[in-house]
């Protein structure tokens, strides 16, 4: 690439990014940054790529361009996104991988673990209480041994085509020359409380004052972040797990003043990232994969829409209140089920088969009735296999500072990747250049229910926290890729997806309309969750009527989705959202 088409494509990418400076929030955390108008639907024949930021996805788009497979370029994306989209994913956090590699579905899992010094009560006060949120958050304590570079790796060993090294040279050259920080990370930032409390992230994101964020469009340089990455370019993943790499990680999370971690170098150089078998499930003739525990992402996901599957939505609109109030009953006994059963497979009985059983979803979808909601009252259900089996779940806190990456490659074969380093900005920790996650909050802080059970997602040493990350490929009647999907936004994850899936197979909706549609659901918290000011106000007085407890409020989801067509493909990247798609 000549210099000068370099800096053409940058103007025009960062035209993309400024283009809605003016829709900028600045609630917090992971805070919404408005909504861009005029997006459509981008086409292509062989290719196609979508991520959360432009240079993200034209680094993707690099790669895909030079013969690299979906693998590959969700490689260069992370890289990239790691650096230009810093609050919401890196290599210092940790992914859920879904491929489809022509023949089969491959699910693989990036999550961090707990390190091996941690006990169930990690989280507990000395009075035996739970920990204020950011007084658990903020420091070391909250730090994951990170798992995205091992995944990474893997993926890239079993699914890559072009050199390791090759797929890291778009970050290290954005990182070295520079690249405009964007509208949304300056508004998170102005927003922020705790991030400049950490002399390195304050002297990087900070203008002298220590307080007021660098301006956006300013340029922002990483040196620090380009030598990592030529470290792990050379030296594999070991690079990362093992020598100066490592040793800063480790001193970064141990070294906080108050609350520091008891992460280790053992900790690091052990960690390996695991093959699991996907979780699939039928809905109306589509074959729906998503990753098994320990994200709860592919069961809930199934669970919502195998209740809805006796239904004809059809036959009301996509925002009516007959169907929102139907999706947020499924959405609220999924829910109750997640809370009760899903935890890390390795360490707890998941009863992913029963949970995701035509006839225990009949049964479930049974319960749901068209005049009155249980929404956000709803007990968990009990499969036959887990009948002598007593859990409880007491809740985690789940935020939403996660990305998602969409990709198709010439083969025809497929990536949907969900990232995350937990909350914005992780723990507030920043060191070589990135952000270290906060993902060890993501476990319940009681260990233990009232009446002396144990909760699934407790902490444990070496064991991964519950995610609600659900990537998701979808496969037609014949076994062909139809359609890729995910989204970021934490525990609302879940109703986003399933909610993109009912617009794109129940109401056929082209993929930005089913990416832009309002947002509804429920958590099973007591409230039935509406999109404000996206036009649901209309239908809330018939919620009431029916029971719901309905509220408005904004949401955080970067949802990007890829349909098959006769002629190639057709994508669509989330208008709260900066990304784009790009394609041939």
């Amino acid at each position: 690439m000549t210099s000068s088409h370099h800096f053409f494509k940058l103007a025009t990418l960062t035209a993309l990014l400024f283009g809605s400076a003016h829709a900028i929030a600045q609630d917090a955390p992971e805070a919404a940054s408005g909504f861009k108008q005029g997006k459509t639907s981008v086409e292509s024949k062989k290719f196609m790529a979508a991520t959360a930021n432009p240079l993200a996805t034209q680094a993707a788009y690099d790669i895909l361009k030079k013969g690299g497979s979906a693998v590959d370029a969700a490689i260069a994306a992370q890289l990239v996104l790691g650096l230009t989209e810093p609050q919401s994913s890196g290599i210092t956090g940790g992914a859920f991988l879904l491929t489809y590699d022509g023949k089969k579905v491959n699910n693989y899992d990036g999550r961090e673990t707990a390190p091996s010094a941690v006990d169930e009560n990690l989280f507990q006060t000395s009075a035996g209480a739970d920990m204020a949120f950011y007084d658990a958050v903020v420091g070391g304590k909250s730090v994951g041994v990170p798992g995205v570079v091992s995944m990474l790796a893997l993926a890239h060993k079993r699914e890559g085509k072009l050199p390791w090294a090759e797929l890291f040279q778009p970050a290290i050259a954005l990182a070295d020359n520079g690249f405009a920080i964007s509208p949304r990370l300056n508004s998170l930032l102005a927003g922020e409380k705790y991030l400049n409390k950490d002399d390195a992230a304050k002297a990087y994101f900070y203008d002298a004052d220590g307080t007021t964020p660098k301006a956006a469009g300013s340029t922002l340089k990483n040196p620090e972040y380009a030598k990592v990455l030529r470290i792990i370019a050379k030296q594999g993943a070991k690079g990362f797990y093992t020598g100066e790499v490592a040793k800063a990680i480790v001193a970064k999370v141990n070294s906080h003043p108050t609350n520091p971690g008891t992460m280790t170098l053992k900790d690091m150089a052990g960690y390996q990232a695991k093959m699991r078998t996907a979780v699939c499930g039928d809905y109306r003739g589509h074959k729906v994969c998503g990753p098994a525990a320990p994200s709860s992402g592919g069961v809930t996901v199934l669970q919502i829409l195998g209740m809805l599957d006796r239904f004809d939505l059809q036959a009301n609109p996509a925002s009516s209140a007959t169907t929102i109030h139907r999706f947020t009953e499924a959405g609220s006994y999924a829910f109750a089920d997640r809370g009760m059963y899903l935890a890390d497979a390795d360490f707890v009985k998941v009863p992913t088969a029963a949970l995701i059983d035509k006839g225990y979803l009949a049964q479930r979808s049974a319960l749901i009735k068209d005049d009155v909601s249980v929404a956000g009252k709803a007990t968990a259900g009990v499969p036959d296999e887990m009948k002598k089996v007593a859990r409880v779940d007491v809740g985690s806190p789940e935020l939403t500072s996660t990305s998602h990456i969409s990709i198709v490659d010439a083969e025809g074969h497929a990536v949907s990747m969900t990232t995350s380093i937990e909350d914005q900005f992780g723990s507030r920790q920043f060191v070589k250049g990135m952000l270290l996650n906060n993902q060890l909050t993501d476990f319940s802080f009681t260990p233990v229910n009232k009446d002396g059970s144990m909760v699934a997602n407790r902490v444990q040493a070496g064991k991964r926290p519950r995610s609600s990350m659900a990537p998701v490929i979808v496969f037609d009647n014949k076994g062909q890729l139809e359609m890729i999907t995910g989204s970021p936004g934490g525990s609302r994850i879940i109703n986003y997806v399933a909610q993109t899936l009912v617009n794109l197979i129940d109401y056929k909706m082209d993929p930005q309309s089913a990416v832009n549609a309002a947002h509804f659901g429920s958590r099973n918290n007591g409230k039935t969750e509406v999109e404000k000011g996206r036009g649901l106000d209309v239908v809330l007085a018939e919620l009431k009527a029916k029971g719901h407890d309905a509220v408005e409020g904004e949401t955080t989801s970067g949802l990007s989705a890829i349909v098959k067509t006769e002629n190639g493909y057709q994508g669509g990247a989330d208008a709260r959202r900066e990304g784009i798609v790009l394609g041939d």
